[in-house]
Order: C-alpha cells, then structure tokens, then sequence
C-alpha cells in the first residue's frame, strides 16, 4: 500500500505554495521507508481529510502544518523515523526549560542575586542541544531519519 499525495491546489500564495511542495516531499520521503499498514492508513486518512478541504488562504496553510505536524509525531512514536534535526529542536527548548531554569535558580540562590536566573538557559540550551544532536546522529546511524528538514 502507497500514500497519496497532496492534490495539486492553484494558488498564488508563495508559502502555502511552498507548504505544499514541502508536504509532499516528506509525504515521497516517507513512501521509501517501511511503514506499518496502520500508519500508512492514519497518514493516507489525513491527507484525503486536506484533499477535501474546502478551506484557502492562510487557514490551508495552517491546517498543511498541522497535518504535517501530526504525521511526523505519529512516525516518531510509532516506527522513530524522524526529519533532520528533529531531536535537536526538540532538546533545546527541553534543555532550557529542564537543566537551565534549574541551574540559573542555583545560581541566583546560591549568589544571593536571583537576576542571575538567565544565566542557567544558555547552559541548558547547550546541554539540549548536545542532546539532541547526539538523538540525531543515532538516528541518521539507524536510517531513521528523512532527509528533509521542516521549516
């Protein structure tokens, strides 16, 4: 079983123009791979449900990212296929909110000047980013990555 495409859709709107081809390039990226007959279903379900909109304009594009958006989440957690830097993105923002909140509060704490705060987050985005591009690697390693990067 194959996934279907993205009807082609006359607009003169450049970013939902460039919504679509990007959909579609991971919609082709995906078909290389070997998915499930269930996720091939929950993704085919989901690209007739954008076929049949009725909806244009800004509000297509948002509903492209959305559905793009859900397609990659059910690839993660289902088979961990994933775009490129996919796992870097991800581990900044945890990385911030995890390792450098906390540590900017030690910091502020310990040195009795709690603006210091903001100085923990650069050195959890580090420590996310690290993260993350290591979860990137292993997965390029395993041939569980696209190669396309989302935007």
């Amino acid at each position: 079983m194959e996934l279907i495409h993205l009807n082609k859709i006359d607009n003169s709107n450049i970013k939902i123009a460039n919504s679509i081809k990007q959909f579609n390039s991971l919609i082709k990226l995906l078909n290389d791979k070997n998915l499930t007959l269930n996720v091939i279903k929950k993704i085919n379900d989901d690209i007739t449900e954008l076929n049949s909109s009725q909806v244009m304009g800004t509000a297509l594009s948002h509903l492209i990212k959305k559905k793009q958006n859900k397609i990659i989440k059910l690839t993660e957690k289902e088979l961990k296929i994933v775009p490129k830097n996919y796992y870097t993105n991800l581990w900044m923002v945890l990385g911030m909110s995890a390792f450098g909140l906390p540590l900017g509060v030690a910091f502020g704490l310990s040195l009795g000047n709690i603006g210091l705060l903001a100085i923990g987050l650069p050195i959890g985005m580090a420590i996310g980013t690290l993260v993350g591009s290591k979860l990137d690697k292993k997965a390029l390693e395993s041939g569980k990555q696209l190669d396309i990067e989302l935007k």
